[in-house]
């Protein structure tokens, strides 16, 4: 099964920015707005404290997140594409359950990161309960300092240190879980020196001299790996087979489409019972990600039947 590119009908960020609501759930917004050439209202995108900004008033206008910061030099995430994400899942998700989205579905979100966007989105959207595993430290306390400063999160969202870097979800699920649905968006460059050229050619893309910061940022463990995203979704579909009876779907983007075959012969000789690739588009990016189980259909309309009483 494979959708039809183009941003998901239940996104919220259909239309243009409303930059007055946006200064009206953010005040602190209003500082980086300014004027297109056309003269209408806009920021400057190769600024990250403007982009800072407004995923901050986004969340606060659209998903009642009122309190959100990330440190410097950390992956600022594109709100629109993230929820995308989400609701692709939730569409996945309705299949075993007679069309309907599951209210009380159980996620994991492998590599939660500094700004936590994947759990305060799927929460708000539909009631999902949310586990975050991260490797680093510091991003960890970020996140977790943005669910302490939301009332209500903490009984949705909580967070797990993976303590053995190189491994996935060894640790990380524990005995007797169930999850419905993981996602992931993976480090996808397979070097230091792949991932600082990326970031050149950003710059002079966006006209920006050598000395500027991009306006999305990223740590090391965010933008890269070594063998990049194909070594890492590699590891998480060998890892995936030891926890098949503990998760329905285990998803993943996946920002190259020339690594899907070889992905593909991985989930093959895995013994996988089935694999979905949902293509997904934001404006002239395009991406997706792939999903795949080990239970059969039955198997899983009885857990969504189950897990629905």
């Amino acid at each position: 099964m494979t959708t039809k590119p183009g941003l998901h009908p239940r996104n919220r960020h259909q239309n243009r920015y409303d930059f007055t609501a946006l200064q009206q759930a953010s005040p602190e917004l209003t500082a980086f707005v300014r004027r297109s050439p056309a003269g209408e209202p806009t920021i400057d995108f190769a600024d990250p404290l403007a982009v800072k900004a407004l995923n901050r008033a986004l969340l606060a206008h659209h998903y009642q997140v009122k309190n959100w910061d990330i440190p410097d030099g950390f992956l600022c995430p594109p709100v629109p594409g993230r929820a995308d994400y989400i609701h692709h899942l939730a569409d996945l998700l309705a299949q075993s359950n007679e069309g309907e989205i599951p209210r009380n579905a159980t996620v994991l979100d492998i590599g939660v990161g500094a700004n936590c966007i994947y759990p305060l989105i799927g929460h708000h959207e539909y009631g999902w309960r949310f586990t975050g595993s991260e490797v680093n430290d510091e991003a960890l306390k970020s996140a977790n300092a943005i669910i302490l400063a939301n009332p209500g999160l903490n009984k949705a969202i909580r967070l797990r240190r993976q303590k053995t870097p190189g491994t996935i979800l060894n640790g990380i699920i524990h005995k007797n879980e169930f999850y419905d649905a993981t996602i992931c968006n993976p480090p996808f460059h397979d070097s230091q020196a792949t991932a600082a050229a990326s970031s050149e050619r950003k710059r002079r893309n966006l006209g920006l001299n050598d000395n500027a910061q991009l306006n999305f940022g990223g740590q090391q463990q965010e933008l890269w790996c070594e063998g990049g995203e194909v070594a890492f979704i590699t590891t998480l579909i060998q890892e995936s087979k030891a926890f098949a009876r503990q998760v329905m779907w285990f998803t993943t983007l996946v920002s190259k489409g020339d690594n899907l075959p070889g992905l593909y012969r991985v989930l093959q000789q895995t013994g996988v019972e089935k694999v979905v690739k949902v293509e997904m588009a934001q404006g002239q990016k395009q991406s997706r990600f792939i999903a795949w189980t080990f239970h059969n259909d039955a198997q899983r309309s009885r857990r969504a039947s189950s897990a629905a009483r």
